[in-house]
């Protein structure tokens, strides 16, 4: 049998990815999950800064990393410098601080642009989730396991579910491209 609620998870969960990228994108005002995406090679694996230390936003343009382990303050700081971030750490004892500068005319530019490709790969995977959706349909139905109106009732479910997310994708882009825009 046909389950839509797998298809709407799928879709949910790309949504949920979509928002965390958005969410590390540098905006020009400071956002401790903008280090999200950066991994530390440590004790043999990779982990995120957040499992090595406390990240605080103190001001609207700073962030504090408090290290728990000295041995790793080094560490993190040339991960932070490596990172596309474009942030330059200061080192005081465990207390990192990352001063987060204002964006250029020319970066906004490049950051809403990167904002709708972000977007539409996420309506591709939506639109991808679909079609696969789709594809079970067909074979439930070649099957003889679902009616051809069952068939049409689905495809009608899963489209709207499609519409839905493309709509939510469109305004998350829309609303971090006003938030990148705003000085």
């Amino acid at each position: 049998m046909f389950e839509e609620n797998t298809y709407k998870s799928k879709m949910m969960k790309t949504i949920d990815v979509f928002s965390n990228e958005l969410n590390s994108l540098r905006t020009g005002r400071a956002n401790a999950s903008m280090l999200d995406l950066i991994k530390i090679d440590i004790y043999g694996q990779k982990m995120p800064i957040n499992q090595l230390g406390t990240i605080t936003t103190p001001e609207p343009r700073t962030i504090n990393i408090q290290v728990w382990d000295l041995n790793n303050v080094s560490i993190i700081d040339s991960a932070i410098k490596k990172s596309e971030l474009g942030l330059n750490p200061q080192i005081d004892g465990q207390l990192i601080r990352l001063p987060v500068p204002d964006l250029s005319e020319e970066r906004r530019l490049e950051m809403k642009k990167i904002v709708k490709s972000m977007g539409e790969k996420c309506k591709v995977s939506i639109r991808n989730i679909r079609r696969e959706a789709n594809d079970e349909l067909k074979k439930l139905k070649k099957n003889k396991e679902i009616s051809e109106d069952e068939e049409k009732n689905f495809e009608k479910i899963i489209q709207v579910h499609t519409d839905k997310n493309i709509i939510l994708i469109d305004d998350k882009v829309l609303y971090k491209e006003k938030e990148i825009m705003t000085i």
